[in-house]
């Protein structure tokens, strides 16, 4: 009886430490920063497989070099979101709301527009600054790379910065805290910049760190953010001819000339980080956040419960 005993009991502690460690585990998995680099290399890792195909597969192709960048960005963009999709449907056990089809009409109209209307005030105030010329007008067709660049960029960056990072730390610290760690986050990474300066640093703060988080608390969705990123990206360099730091085209629908004040034309670093810039999306940003607080939309730093 004692050995029986014995035993009975050396099963119960397996049983219990066994049940332990799934729970410690589980708290793992489950704990917000490794949801974060989870979620994050997930997608990453299907951004690079897309670039292998590309090496290995499409570049051994006669196809134009813009055909190709074309399937890359459209291959990229619909990976980032159907992998968000999976993953997070996976691993939360959620519908995810955030891009709910239902949704894309509107938020991806209200984004793009947004995005190119907010460039377009940009160049005019450059314009009236007496230093904008169109040079020449390019055929449309020159469009196709910066439209693929833009895919990708707000595709991939808004999946990954909004819809992973910021989504879940505003979960953790609330919206205030959020916005505040994006912005002091995107400021830092942007101080050694080949040409970064005060207006600079602050003009991508505000467009990173708050404009864009603003946009996905105001609406609760990922298309608005994704769709004025996709929108900024394409008419910066694509339609104004203007630089963009973080493309590397040199080739829009107009060939523009901008010269001037730094302050105003954003120097080497682009219209999109002009002292204009920086006002109108402090300005565009703080609306949203207006907004998002009468929807009730701002979330307070999460408390657990104690029993």
């Amino acid at each position: 009886m004692s050995i029986q005993r014995s035993l009975t009991h050396t099963k119960e502690i397996l049983v219990v430490y066994g049940a332990n460690k799934q729970t410690q585990l589980q708290k793992i998995l489950n704990f917000f920063v490794t949801k974060m680099i989870i979620g994050s290399g997930f997608i990453i890792l299907l951004i690079v497989l897309i670039e292998w195909l590309r090496s290995a597969l499409l570049d051994k192709t006669s196809l134009s070099n813009d055909i190709k960048a074309l399937i890359v960005g459209v291959a990229e963009a619909s990976i980032a979101t159907i992998g968000y999709i999976f993953i997070f449907t996976l691993y939360e056990k959620r519908r995810i709301d955030e891009l709910r089809a239902e949704l894309f009409v509107k938020s991806a109209s209200i984004g793009f527009l947004s995005g190119v209307l907010l460039q377009s005030l940009f160049i005019l105030f450059i314009y009236l600054g007496g230093t904008f010329s169109v040079v020449s007008i390019n055929p449309s067709s020159v469009l196709i790379k910066p439209f693929a660049f833009a895919l990708t960029a707000g595709f991939v960056a808004e999946v990954i910065l909004i819809g992973i990072l910021f989504r879940l730390l505003e979960q953790q610290i609330g919206t205030a805290m959020s916005l505040i760690a994006f912005i002091v986050l995107f400021g830092i990474l942007h101080i050694n910049v080949e040409g970064a300066t005060t207006i600079s640093i602050a003009a991508t703060a505000m467009q990173a760190g708050l404009l864009l988080p603003a946009a996905y608390v105001f609406s609760r969705n990922l298309w608005l953010p994704i769709f004025l990123h996709f929108g900024w990206d394409f008419a910066e360099p694509g339609i104004f001819g203007g630089i963009n730091p973080s493309s590397s085209l040199n080739q829009g629908l107009l060939t523009t000339k901008i010269a001037g004040n730094s302050l105003l034309t954003g120097g080497i670093t682009g219209p999109q980080n002009s002292l204009s810039s920086l006002v109108l999306c402090l300005a565009l940003g703080l609306v949203f956040l207006l907004l998002a607080k009468r929807r009730n939309n701002l979330k307070k730093p999460y408390r657990r419960t104690t029993r």
